[in-house]
């Protein structure tokens, strides 16, 4: 004959005895309504909302005159020339110098105007080479991209936007230094 297994527990025969399957159901019930709303919490927490997104930077028209020249304590060194009217790039010459290591040099004659909302575009003549000019609220800026052709071998890493502030025309208050 097969063994019975027989638990005991030390308050067999109590009161408590019988009022434990009553608060066990409880707590189980409890614990899984915990469950759910721990789920629940989780599953909205992982949502993407629509308001989570950045708004971009509204579109401002950009009219410029303007000359950056500044050297770094390290030797970083730029000298831009950028006149924009009415978002039409009119003049540019922009060179750039990475400490004694090598420099990079953009000039309108070898670019043509793609764009000019809501931030301005210009590709190269000949390659990938992409220019980049933009207003936020405190500057004008010029950034590029795939560039490399126009700079020394192995500075195109460090070859850093330029910013202009657009009330003065000179180098923004943020980057001279």
């Amino acid at each position: 004959m097969a063994r019975q297994r027989v638990v005991t527990s030390p308050l067999a025969g109590t009161a408590g005895d019988r009022a434990r399957p009553a608060a066990t159901r409880q707590r189980v019930g409890r614990l899984a309504a915990l469950a759910g709303l721990a789920a629940t919490v989780l599953t909205l927490a992982s949502c993407s909302l629509p308001f989570s997104r950045p708004t971009p930077i509204a579109y401002r028209e950009i009219n410029l005159s303007g000359y950056c020249s500044q050297t770094d304590e390290d030797g970083f060194r730029e000298q831009a020339t950028l006149k924009v009217s009415a978002n039409q790039v009119q003049a540019l010459d922009w060179r750039l110098w990475v400490g004694k290591r090598g420099s990079c040099h953009f000039n309108l004659a070898d670019f043509h105007q793609t764009q000019s909302r809501p931030s301005i575009e210009l590709r190269a003549n000949s390659g990938s080479c992409k220019l980049l000019i933009w207003q936020d609220p405190g500057n004008v800026t010029i950034g590029h991209a795939n560039c490399e052709a126009y700079c020394t071998p192995g500075v195109y890493e460090n070859a850093w936007p330029v910013s202009f502030d657009p009330r003065s025309g000179i180098c923004a208050a943020g980057t001279r230094r």
